[in-house]
């Protein structure tokens, strides 16, 4: 139970509450050593720098008008610097900034969307108060539609293990699926449809949404069939079961496409001028697709919780929303305190593979930029990286972290790195 100032709920006739409230705030100094490079570009990773903190705090409201339906609005103010300005690395060592100019803190509005759902059965289910969802009995098996302004993460390539920076890994490469260029604005939302049908442990998803005028651009758009993104996911829980209670095995599977105002790498370099740098914006024209899906699998046994993802795009065309990378493997695993005897602390240590299109590498070393990395040219090589935290809980209120991570191959080149990165994350929430 919340203390009585931050919580506030209101009473159906059933009992079941009407209002939740919930706060976070997240706040990270984040500190890379100094690292050896034989030549650094414009979106290069810098070879030292300071420190470098980012911040976001939120509030989640979430307030049921009918007995199925439910407004959700998150306001939130997001401030602060990225390691080199968020550039350098394809999976970028912070899930908590954002590629935004201004470090100062802005406020903005993070969700504000409906959901409604249409019962499948009579079967029951407890919902526990918690962030954007109300305490209630309700229906377990339902469809739902969900229209207005949220993150795809919310819905969709959602792992229990592997997912959340704010309390699991940092990397942008482990907070889902790395490959897959997800519709969003700068600052990670996008505006679209969610529809979803849950019944038992068979749960199918599908969005559409709009995507970015420009890559990585804060501003969104939808044209069909011109510039929109879609995604269908298929996952079942419990696909393997155990004679335990708490061993089973998780799994999913999601296509996705994006269209959008993207050059194409190849069509680039096939115009650059012999002795030139290569520019993917030249060749932008609306229509242009990036196709591929993504495998993940979760294995809870016990205290112990491992994770899986692969993940591949065509990587024909221009990387648009999210970050540069074409196809990821990524294998981790979460430990529960309650061994040692600390039941609220965590272990987690993860890896991840990187790795561009032939089309992709061919830009880039040829001297071209995409909007996150870029050194100029490229001895190309996976991006490998390993990230380890220990999360501390102080209080019920508030989590301290330390994490650490390895980076390989930073944007993809043997000429540079590795680079070790140390972080501190401390995590509130009510």
């Amino acid at each position: 139970m919340l203390p009585g100032l931050f919580y506030l709920h209101a009473q159906d006739s059933t009992g079941n509450k009407k209002l939740s409230l919930h706060w976070q705030a997240t706040i990270i100094p984040q500190y890379h050593f100094a690292f050896k490079a034989s030549y650094s570009g414009d979106n290069s990773m810098l070879t030292s720098e300071p420190v470098k903190t980012s911040l976001t705090s939120t509030l989640f409201a979430t307030y049921k008008p009918f007995k199925q339906g439910y407004i959700v609005f998150n306001p939130e103010i997001a401030g602060g610097k990225g390691l080199s300005q968020t550039l350098g690395a394809a999976g970028f060592p912070n899930g908590e900034i954002y590629r935004v100019g201004d470090p100062k803190p802005q406020i903005f509005i993070a969700r504000l969307y409906y959901e409604h759902h249409f019962p499948l059965s009579d079967r029951k289910e407890k919902i526990e108060d918690d962030e954007n969802q109300v305490a209630e009995v309700t229906n377990a098996d339902y469809a739902s539609v969900s229209v207005g302004k949220f993150s795809l993460s919310d819905f969709f390539d959602a792992s229990e293990i592997c997912n959340d920076p704010r309390t699991q890994f940092l990397n942008w490469a482990l907070m889902g699926s790395g490959s897959w260029d997800y519709p969003a604005n700068t600052r990670g939302y996008t505006m679209g449809a969610v529809i979803q049908m849950i019944y038992k442990d068979f749960h199918l998803r599908g969005a559409l949404t709009t995507v970015p005028i420009e890559a990585n651009g804060p501003d969104l758009q939808f044209i069909w069939n011109k510039a929109m993104g879609s995604v269908i996911e298929f996952e079942k829980k419990h696909l393997i079961t155990y004679k335990r209670k708490d061993t089973y095995t998780d799994a999913s599977i999601g296509v996705y496409q994006n269209i959008a105002h993207m050059g194409n790498y190849a069509l680039t370099l096939q115009n650059t001028v012999p002795g030139t740098t290569p520019d993917i914006t030249a060749t932008r024209a609306y229509g242009r697709t990036k196709t591929g899906f993504y495998i993940s699998i979760d294995n809870h046994i016990g205290k112990l919780h491992h994770y899986v993802n692969y993940n591949w795009s065509d990587g024909k065309n221009e990387a648009w929303a999210f970050t540069e990378i074409d196809r990821s493997i990524a294998t981790g695993f979460k430990l529960d305190g309650t061994i040692w005897k600390r039941k609220k602390d965590f272990i987690g240590i993860a890896y991840v593979n990187n790795g561009l299109s032939n089309d992709h590498k061919n830009y880039l070393a040829a001297g071209g930029y995409g909007f996150i990395i870029g050194d100029g040219k490229l001895n190309y090589g996976h991006e490998q990286i390993v990230e380890t935290y220990y999360a501390y809980s102080v209080n019920r209120l508030f989590t301290v972290s330390a994490n650490y991570q390895f980076i390989n191959h930073p944007a993809y080149n043997k000429d540079r790195g590795p680079v070790h990165v140390a972080s501190l994350r401390f995590h509130f929430e009510l």
